[in-house]
């Protein structure tokens, strides 16, 4: 990826909401906080996780400049910045303040259901007109059309400053015909924390995970233990988040998340609408597998866990 190192854990960080649905930009900063410590490599901002949708102009400005202040500068910055109006999104590439960020990250086009031959003119344009490095973004399970293989080949090699794909198809060929066949230059991100193992025994350098939220030190170690090529010491960790995986995304995200965040003491489980916090049986599920993965003698995590045990 050039000089922008963004291998490793990349944390998607949440949006931190008090009960009456406002900001919590005390609990904003103790996340950013607690990730860098906890070892994330790089933080993506105001992405998917964030419940960017449901947030304000103003609401996002604020955001940004609390996440920069609390990073100084520690590790790196990705803002999301995409959408379905190539224009719009050009213009804002061209009149935006990047200043405190690394690089961007920008999902396919959502809903207008492009052809690939659009998807990549999008791109070509973003590209043409970012002053930041690109990371590309494909999750069809959410746009609802999946950038083929051989157009994130095509954007790799024509556009000097796409560095990289966030690759949440969950179709291993079509991730594999990438790893295979991308520039030297290009670097494949898991999407998906489910796969990230995977997907690091294939070649993807790293992940920009949910999980991560709430246990940036224990996945981030079996995200560097992939790194160094050390697959076995580093199976055992994602077998043991394994269960997790699935109940974070059961009532969607960042559903899940929050609700773990919750059950450590991070954050309030509040979300803002249309999105509403995990079913009362999932909230159920969440806390008794956390209670049965960590007791209260983990010193990481024994404040979190008192909340936990007295669920």
């Amino acid at each position: 990826m050039a000089d922008l190192q963004l291998k490793g854990l990349g944390v998607a960080l949440v949006t931190p909401f008090k009960s009456d649905k406002t900001v919590d930009f005390e609990g904003l900063r103790s996340m950013v906080e607690y990730v860098i410590t906890g070892g994330a490599d790089y933080i993506v901002v105001l992405g998917t996780t964030g419940e960017t949708p449901t947030l304000f102009p103003e609401e996002k400005k604020e955001i940004k400049q609390e996440i920069i202040k609390v990073n100084s500068k520690r590790v790196p910055l990705v803002l999301g910045v995409g959408g379905n109006n190539t224009q719009a999104v050009v213009n804002e590439l061209k009149t935006s303040d990047f200043t405190g960020f690394d690089a961007i990250l920008s999902v396919v086009p959502y809903y207008n259901k492009p052809s690939q031959e659009g998807i990549y003119h999008h791109y070509k344009a973003i590209s043409e007109a970012s002053p930041l490095p690109v990371i590309l973004y494909n999750v069809p399970g959410r746009t609802g059309v999946n950038m083929s293989a051989a157009t994130t080949l095509s954007l790799a090699r024509d556009c000097h400053n796409i560095i990289g794909v966030k690759e949440a198809s969950g179709n291993f060929a079509q991730i594999e015909e990438i790893i295979k066949n991308k520039p030297e230059n290009f670097e494949v991100i898991s999407g998906d924390d489910s796969i990230t193992y995977p997907l690091m025994t294939l070649g993807a350098v790293g992940v920009i995970s949910v999980i991560g939220n709430a246990f940036p030190m224990q996945f981030g170690k079996m995200v560097r233990l992939c790194l160094e090529g050390n697959f076995q010491e580093a199976l055992p960790i994602h077998w043991e988040f394994n269960e997790l995986f699935n109940l974070l995304f059961v009532d969607g995200n960042p559903a899940g998340v929050k609700c773990t965040l919750n059950a450590l003491g991070l954050i309030e489980n509040e979300l803002r609408l249309p999105l509403v916090p995990t079913r009362l049986s999932t909230n159920k599920k969440i806390h008794n597998l956390l209670k049965s993965l960590y007791t209260p003698s983990n010193d990481e995590l024994k404040s979190g866990l008192k909340r936990i045990w007295e669920y």
